[in-house]
C-alpha cells in the first residue's frame, strides 16, 4: 500500500496541472501569478500560440505500469473508503460543536443563526435605555478639545482615539486618507483693510477667497441677497464697488458670489448686532467655496494617487473676501456717506451710533493674502454589517474639526457619533439584536472649508456608494438649543421622520416632538430645505444619498451665533440648553439612533417615494407657468411643457406601482423585500441629471441641485435657447427616474 501511494505521489507531483502559483503578498494575501518563462520551455504550448502563453496544459503520457498502479491504487481507497464508512455508521452517535469559528462571527454574534424574535419595541427600547444624559456628560468632557483645526496634530490625534475606540468595540475600523489643498492666512503678510486713516487688520478670515488687492468705492449692501444688491444697484453703482455686508440669511459663498455677479471688486463681512448678540470685537471666520470638497480636485478624489489635473472648481470665488468685527464696521459705515437707509427696511442694523447708508461716495482698500497648505486628512469608519444584507449601508457622520474649539458642532456631534456606536454594538454583541442591514459610522475632518473629508470620499467611492448608501444621517449641530425641532432632508425621509417625532419625547418635557411640532401640521414647522451650507447636502445633491440633517434649537432663532468664532464653546451651549447639554444630547442621539433602528430593523426600507411627488408637482407647476408667459409673448415658439407634466404623471404611477407591490407583497419573504428595497432606492440617484459635468455642477440634483439643469433654474431662465435644451433634458431625467423605479425593463411602457 505504501509502495502504490509513494508511486501515485511521484507521478502527481511530476504533472503540472495548473500555469498560476498562489504568492504570498505583503499584506497577507494570496495572488495567482504566471510564470511565463515556463511556457518558453514548453514547446508544445508555445508552438500552439506564439508569444501567447495557452493556458491548457499538455496531454499526459504515462507507460502501461503506470496506468496499472492507479487502477490498482484507486480501487484500494475505494475498498478502504467503504470500509471506514461501514464501521462509522454503527458506532453510537457523539453531539459534536460543528458551529462556525470565531471570523465567522460579525461583531461577537452567528450571522448563521437564527435571528432571536426582537419585536420593534423591544428593540426601540433598548437603544433607548442606553443611550443617557450621564454617559454623555463623560463623552462630551473627553472630546471637548482646545483646538482641532483640519490636518493638525490635534486633529489627528483625535482621529486616533476615534479608530482606537472603534476598534475597542471590535468594528474593525478602517481610515480613509486624502491629501487636501486649504486655505490659511499668511502669518507673515497679514490680511489688511485700509479706509482714509483707519488700517484694520483682522484675525479671522475666509477660506478660498481669491488672494489680491483691490481698491473700490465702499457700499453697503446689507445681507448681499440679490434683492438686497437689486435694490442698492438702483441707488448706488455697484460695479467696481467693495461691499459691506452682514452675515446670515445666505452662505458666505453666496453673498461673494451675488456680489462678483454685480461687479463689486472685493466683499467684507461682518456680525451685525442686530442678529448676532456678540462682543464686538468677535473674529469670525468661514469659508467661500460655492461647493463642497477641495475645489482644486473638482469631481474625482485627493489621493496620493490620484493624477491632479490642472483645473479649479468653478465655485471658487472671482474676487477678495475677508471678514472683519463688528467694531471695524462701525468704524466704516459712521464714514461710508451716500444715501440714508429706510428705517423701516430690513438693512437697519443695531450697531452702536451707526447710521446706515448705502455709501458709494468713500474709497477702501482691501488686501487679501491668504495662502494654499497642503494637509493630510483622516475620515475614520467603524462599521456593523447587517446579517441580511450586508452591502447595504446606513450611514451616520459627524466632523471633528473646527476653527476653534467647535463645542457644538464638532464636539457634540463626535460624542453622539461615539455614544451610538457604543450602544448599537452592545445590542448585538449582549441583547441578540441583529441589524438586516449595515451601520457604518465616519468621523470627518475638514468639514469647516466645505465638507471636504466627506465629499472627497464620496468623490472616490461614488461608484459603489450609490448601490450601496441608501441613507445618510448627519449629527453636526444637532444641539443648539431645546425648545424646538427643526430638520433639512430627502422627500423620501419625511414619513419617516414623522414617525421617529411621535417616539422621541422633546427635552424635558413629557409630549413628543410631533406633538410640541403641531402635530398634523408638522411639516410647516420642521421641515426646511436642505441647503448647500448643510453638511449633509454633498451626500443628496452630489451624490444622489438620501440624506437629513436636525437641530434642536433656540425658539427665537434657527442659527448658532457663535458658528465660526472662538465663542463655540461649553458655557455659551450650556446657557442655550439651561445648563442640561447633556440632556439634550441624549434625546438627539435618540432621535438620530431610532431612525437608524427602523431603516436596519425593518425587512423594507423606511423611504417613501410617494411624499416626492408633492415637490415634483410644484416644480413641474413652476416651469409650466414661465413656459407659457414666454409662448403667449411670443418669445417662445414651438416649445411645450406638455412633455414634462407627462414625466411627472410617469413618476405619480410608478411610485403608486411600488406602493401597490408593496401591499400585495408578503413582508417576511426576505427576497421579495430585496426586490422592492432595489426599486426605491433608485429614486434619489436617478434624479441626478446625467448630462452635466461633475466639474461645472457638482450639485446635479434635478430639484435640489445648483445649477441650470434644476427645474427651479429652467423656471427662471433668460437664455431661451439653454431654456429649449435643458427643458427637454430635465423632462428625460424624470421620465428616467420613473422607468427606474418600474423595476424590470419589461414593464416600462405607457402607463410608466
Amino acid at each position: 500500500m505504501d509502495k502504490i501511494r509513494a508511486q501515485f505521489q511521484r507521478m502527481m507531483n511530476g504533472e503540472r496541472y495548473s500555469r498560476f502559483t498562489l504568492q504570498p503578498s505583503e499584506n497577507g494575501e494570496r495572488h495567482a501569478e504566471v510564470n511565463l518563462s515556463d511556457y518558453a520551455a514548453d514547446g508544445d504550448t508555445a508552438a500552439e500560440a506564439p508569444g501567447s502563453p495557452s493556458f491548457r496544459p499538455a496531454p499526459l503520457h504515462h507507460s502501461s505500469r503506470t496506468v496499472a498502479f492507479i487502477i490498482l491504487g484507486t480501487l484500494m481507497v475505494f475498498l478502504g473508503g467503504y470500509l471506514v464508512g461501514f464501521i462509522s455508521h454503527h458506532k453510537p452517535k457523539v453531539e459534536s460543536d460543528c458551529g462556525p469559528s470565531s471570523t465567522d462571527k460579525i461583531g461577537g454574534m452567528d450571522p448563521g443563526k437564527p435571528s432571536p424574535t426582537l419585536s420593534w419595541k423591544d428593540v426601540s427600547q433598548l437603544l433607548t435605555s442606553k443611550l443617557s444624559s450621564e454617559a454623555f456628560k463623560k463623552t462630551l468632557k473627553d472630546f471637548d478639545l482646545k483646538s482641532r483645526s483640519a490636518g493638525s496634530e490635534e486633529d489627528m490625534s483625535l482621529a486616533n482615539r476615534i479608530f482606537d475606540t472603534f476598534k475597542t468595540l471590535g468594528m474593525t475600523p478602517w481610515t480613509d486618507i486624502h491629501y487636501v489643498q486649504l486655505q490659511t492666512p499668511d502669518t507673515q503678510n497679514p490680511n489688511t483693510v485700509h479706509f482714509g486713516s483707519d488700517i484694520i487688520k483682522p484675525v479671522g478670515y475666509l477660506a478660498y477667497s481669491k488672494p489680491g488687492k483691490v481698491e473700490g468705492r465702499l457700499v453697503y449692501g446689507n445681507y448681499g441677497r440679490q434683492k438686497d444688491l437689486d435694490f442698492v444697484q438702483g441707488k448706488v453703482d455697484l460695479k467696481g464697488a467693495v461691499l459691506l455686508l452682514r452675515a446670515g440669511k445666505i452662505p458666505f459663498a453666496q453673498q461673494v458670489d451675488n456680489g462678483a455677479k454685480m461687479g463689486a471688486h472685493a466683499v467684507l463681512i461682518y456680525l451685525d448686532t442686530a442678529d448676532y448678540k456678540l462682543a464686538t470685537d468677535t473674529e469670525l471666520y468661514g469659508h467661500v467655496h460655492l461647493g463642497s470638497g477641495d475645489p482644486y480636485t473638482p469631481g474625482f478624489p485627493s489621493f496620493n494617487h490620484t493624477l491632479f489635473a490642472p483645473m479649479e472648481s468653478a465655485g471658487l470665488p472671482e474676487i477678495p473676501a475677508q471678514t472683519i468685527t463688528a467694531s471695524s464696521a462701525a468704524i466704516l459705515l459712521k464714514e461710508i456717506g451716500g444715501p440714508e437707509v429706510d428705517t423701516n427696511s430690513d438693512f437697519k442694523g443695531e450697531l452702536k451710533s451707526v447710521v446706515y447708508k448705502l455709501g458709494g461716495s468713500q474709497n477702501i482698500t482691501v488686501e487679501v493674502n491668504n495662502v494654499l497648505v497642503n494637509k493630510e486628512i483622516h475620515n475614520v469608519f467603524g462599521v456593523i454589517k447587517g446579517f441580511t444584507d450586508p452591502d447595504r449601508y446606513v450611514v451616520l457622520g459627524a466632523q471633528r474639526d473646527a476653527w476653534g474649539r467647535g463645542y457644538t458642532k464638532a464636539t457634540v456631534g463626535t460624542s453622539v457619533l461615539i455614544e451610538l456606536a457604543k450602544a448599537f454594538q452592545e445590542m448585538v454583541k449582549k441583547d441578540d439584536f441583529r441589524p438586516r442591514r449595515s451601520i457604518i459610522f465616519a468621523s470627518w475632518s475638514a468639514g469647516e472649508f466645505g465638507s471636504v473629508g466627506a465629499t472627497e470620499w464620496l468623490e472616490g467611492y461614488m461608484s459603489s456608494l450609490d448601490r450601496s448608501v441608501f441613507t445618510y444621517i448627519n449629527l453636526d449641530g444637532v444641539v443648539m438649543g431645546q425648545e424646538r425641532f427643526i430638520a433639512s432632508a430627502s422627500p423620501l425621509l419625511y414619513s419617516l421622520i414623522e414617525s421617529t417625532m411621535k417616539e422621541v419625547n422633546m427635552p424635558r418635557k413629557s409630549v413628543s416632538i410631533y406633538q410640541a411640532m403641531g402635530g398634523n401640521n408638522w411639516e410647516s414647522r420642521v421641515l426646511r430645505t436642505m441647503s448647500m451650507e448643510d453638511p449633509a447636502y454633498p451626500f443628496l445633491a452630489f451624490a444622489g444619498i438620501p440624506s437629513m440633517c436636525f437641530h434642536f434649537i433656540q425658539s427665537n432663532s434657527e442659527s448658532y451665533p457663535y458658528y465660526g468664532t472662538s465663542l463655540d464653546n461649553m458655557d455659551h451651549l450650556n446657557y442655550r440648553t439651561s445648563q442640561r447639554t447633556s440632556n439634550v444630547t441624549a434625546t438627539a442621539a435618540q432621535f438620530a439612533g431610532l431612525m437608524t433602528l427602523r431603516l436596519v430593523h425593518d425587512h423594507l426600507l423606511g423611504l417613501d417615494v410617494s411624499r416626492y411627488y408633492g415637490p415634483i408637482t410644484k416644480a413641474v407647476v413652476q416651469v409650466y407657468k414661465r413656459v407659457n408667459q414666454l409662448t403667449q409673448s411670443g418669445q417662445l415658439k414651438d416649445v411645450s411643457p406638455n412633455w414634462l407634466n407627462r414625466a411627472r404623471g410617469s413618476y405619480r404611477r410608478a411610485a403608486d406601482a411600488i406602493a401597490g407591490a408593496i401591499a400585495n407583497t408578503d413582508l417576511t419573504d426576505e427576497e421579495s423585500c430585496r426586490i422592492l428595497n432595489d426599486r426605491i432606492m433608485k429614486v434619489e440617484h436617478s434624479l441626478l441629471s446625467p448630462y452635466v459635468s461633475v466639474v461645472e455642477a457638482p450639485f446635479r440634483h434635478l430639484l435640489l441641485g445648483r445649477g441650470p439643469h434644476t427645474l427651479a433654474a429652467i423656471a427662471e431662465a433668460q437664455d431661451l435657447e439653454k431654456l429649449r435644451l435643458h427643458l427637454a433634458l430635465a423632462t428625460w431625467n424624470l421620465q428616467g427616474c420613473a422607468n427606474a423605479m418600474a423595476a424590470n425593463v419589461w414593464d416600462i411602457d405607457d402607463d410608466i
